[in-house]
């Protein structure tokens, strides 16, 4: 008889359809990335609205406070600069609820020695070292 694991609550999240810009399937517009722009044409037909031409983001499609900046594991993100703040934040309270994310100008001496205070303390980082 197999034992089923027990999956974690993830955090679930509104969803909304990809917002790309006009043109972008057709034939002859193969070198239009797939990404947003705001549409700036006077006779745009995505600035107008029309519904053929595919949704645009408004306000609508935001998630609510509750599961904003949420990750699907259900922690937020804590940014740190330096060893000073990672003992802060490891001092906090609340640590349990958080992920560790270390500033991009942290180098790799830095990192690792983050690293390994983070991990004897329990809390994961997140954008650790790649070794």
């Amino acid at each position: 008889m197999a034992i089923k694991k027990e999956k974690k609550a993830r955090v679930k999240k509104k969803g909304h359809p990809k917002f790309n810009v006009p043109n972008v399937g057709a034939k002859n517009r193969k070198r239009v990335p797939d990404r947003w722009h705001k549409q700036r044409g006077q006779d745009n037909k995505k600035r107008i609205k029309r519904d053929f031409m595919g949704a645009t983001p408004t306000i609508g499609y935001k998630n609510p406070a509750s599961v904003s900046g949420v990750r699907s594991d259900g922690k937020r993100l804590m940014l740190v600069h330096n060893m000073n703040e990672l003992n802060a934040a490891l001092r906090n309270p609340e640590i349990a609820s958080y992920n560790i994310v270390i500033s991009h100008d942290v180098g790799r001496r830095k990192r690792l020695e983050m690293a390994k205070i983070a991990s004897s303390s329990g809390v994961r980082i997140v954008n650790g070292v790649h070794q």
